[in-house]
């Protein structure tokens, strides 16, 4: 089964497949969607929309995991990322593929067993889950393959929203 995670932002996208079992996860491929700070809001989301787009349309992933959101800090910040997020779940959408949404700390706590481990425990995991050689960089990417990793060994746990083509949770 080929999995797309995707860990949203403005300035930097991160996204990873995988394909294979719980057990036995492969990175097929991953990557960052980056935009520019001086470039026109319509035009960065516009970006992230056409990148992803190619993204699914060349790796046809079965299902996708993307970020949910959650801020404590500055409010800029969380307007371009809910927005560069609902750019993603819109290109996911258009694509017909269903959706699942995991907090950082389900993502954590699935990968390592605590829901507070660091960047850095984070990316060994990631790395060690994948048999890669060296982490994931930059840290969107390995984000990307941690939810999607997360994703493929959690399926459908009760209680996370799952959001079909149409728009609708199931």
């Amino acid at each position: 089964m080929k999995i797309l995670g995707i860990d949203p932002g403005m300035h930097e996208t991160g996204w990873a497949v995988l394909d294979g079992a719980p057990a036995a996860p492969r990175l097929v491929a991953s990557g960052v969607i980056r935009t520019l700070a001086g470039v026109p809001l319509p035009l960065r989301l516009k970006a992230i929309y056409a990148e992803l787009g190619a993204v699914l349309a060349e790796h046809k992933p079965e299902s996708c995991a993307i970020e949910e959101m959650f801020f404590t800090t500055i409010a800029h910040t969380v307007r371009a990322t809910l927005q560069a997020r609902g750019v993603a779940l819109l290109a996911v959408a258009q694509w017909g593929s269903a959706v699942v949404e995991y907090n950082p700390k389900t993502v954590k706590l699935s990968l390592t067993g605590s829901g507070r481990a660091e960047k850095a425990q984070m990316q060994t995991v990631v790395q060690k889950a994948l048999g890669l050689a060296d982490k994931l960089r930059p840290n969107d990417v390995a984000d990307a393959a941690a939810i999607a990793l997360c994703h493929l060994r959690a399926g459908r746990m009760k209680g996370m929203k799952v959001l079909d083509s149409w728009g609708g949770g199931r």
